[in-house]
């Protein structure tokens, strides 16, 4: 490792861990305390750098590292706050068992939290229903269902087999609409194709609807959108498509990624022009990778936005950081008179880590309140 200002920050955060939680113990404990934390220091950085055709514990390795560090760094702060805590309370041997015992804590409960948090992250996302209640919802679109997933990250570590357990989870929804809310990919087509080919197996009463996301842009956008018509999914990109259903109108929209202008300034992302010649009193349902889409969605008259990208914060503390670049970090929300919906993921992106925020395929109903109220 080159010894940049990222690797020196890395090196003192390493060096601190030492101090703080091997000096209680004796030289065996510390030796092997040591030749961990090198260990930690020179897997790290490999994580950020994964060239085309790596296998994947290659991968995975530094990865787990990185979800390893962020527990241990997080825990070993903790642990020092509340040694300060101690200190002030109590002394002598009380204090120093304290000491120790705290820090045989955290080295225990760092790779159980690390084991813990990949076995979430590799496991097939559950199913979260969310009932959204749009006031004035017609009645032939009582109960719309759509099946979203989002943020895959097929690449690297998630493979055709991930792919294919998360369709066959969302065939059993026997949803209206599958929407696909961008970074599916981490890759190219030619290195993906056969990874991401299960696509084709979803099944709805109206079709699977997809929409970029940064990812997309990053791992060819242009040719994922080709392969993507291919696998029979409608890429929409700042486009809508009608759908009817009992008399009434539904405009499921989708916008290119809120960064996306920066790749190709035709994609400049736009709710707008997405629904631009939608039917006036239809439902407007918007499909955006990214939460900061939500206030010009509300601008261009839209019930319902769709979203991703934040993966939740995908495990703790990170998920309290999110909302310094994002308005939303996860779940239902409001802004104004519109409803967004933002999913966790349904795979992860990084350290194979979801200690605390479990991936999810989302199940959305369309439900009006004065209805269901009997009103």
């Amino acid at each position: 490792m080159r010894l940049n200002p990222i690797a020196l920050v890395l090196a003192a955060l390493h060096a601190y861990i030492g101090l703080r939680l091997l000096e209680p113990f004796g030289p065996g404990v510390q030796a092997a305390g040591v030749l961990a934390l090198a260990a930690c220091f020179w897997l790290l950085p490999k994580g950020w750098h994964v060239p085309e055709g790596r296998g994947a514990w290659s991968v995975l390795a530094p990865w787990i590292t990185m979800g390893f560090f962020s527990w241990l760094l997080v825990l070993t702060l903790a642990r020092d706050v509340s040694v300060a805590g101690a200190a002030v309370f109590t002394s002598g041997e009380a204090l120093d068992a304290w000491i120790r015992d705290s820090a045989a804590g955290v080295m225990a409960l760092t790779p159980l939290i690390t084991l813990i948090g990949y076995f979430m992250a590799r496991r097939t996302a559950r199913v979260v229903k969310v009932d959204v209640p749009l006031a004035g919802l017609p009645a032939g679109l009582e109960g719309f269902t759509i099946a979203q997933i989002s943020d895959i990250h097929v690449g690297p570590t998630i493979k055709r087999a991930y792919v294919a357990a998360i369709v066959e989870r969302v065939n059993r929804l026997e949803a209206d609409v599958v929407a696909i809310t961008g970074d599916l990919v981490d890759g190219s087509v030619g290195e993906l194709a056969h990874h991401t080919e299960p696509l084709a197996w979803l099944e709805s009463r109206h079709g699977t609807y997809i929409v970029t996301g940064n990812h997309e842009y990053y791992s060819g956008a242009h040719a994922w959108i080709r392969e993507l018509r291919r696998l029979g999914a409608n890429v929409l990109l700042n486009e809508h498509v009608v759908i009817e259903r009992d008399g009434a109108v539904l405009a499921l929209a989708g916008v290119t990624d809120y960064s996306a202008h920066y790749f190709d300034a035709s994609h400049r992302s736009d709710p707008g022009t997405a629904l631009a010649g939608a039917p006036l009193h239809s439902v407007k349902v918007l499909l955006a990778h990214q939460p900061r889409s939500a206030a010009a969605a509300l601008d261009a008259g839209v019930h319902l936005q769709l979203s991703g990208h934040t993966h939740g914060g995908q495990f703790w503390p990170w998920n309290l950081f999110v909302r310094l670049q994002q308005p939303f970090t996860a779940g239902l929300e409001r802004l104004g008179l519109m409803w967004i919906y933002i999913s966790r993921g349904t795979g992860y992106w990084g350290p194979p880590m979801r200690f605390g925020i479990p991936s999810e395929i989302t199940h959305i109903r369309l439900v009006n309140p004065a209805r269901r109220a009997g009103l």
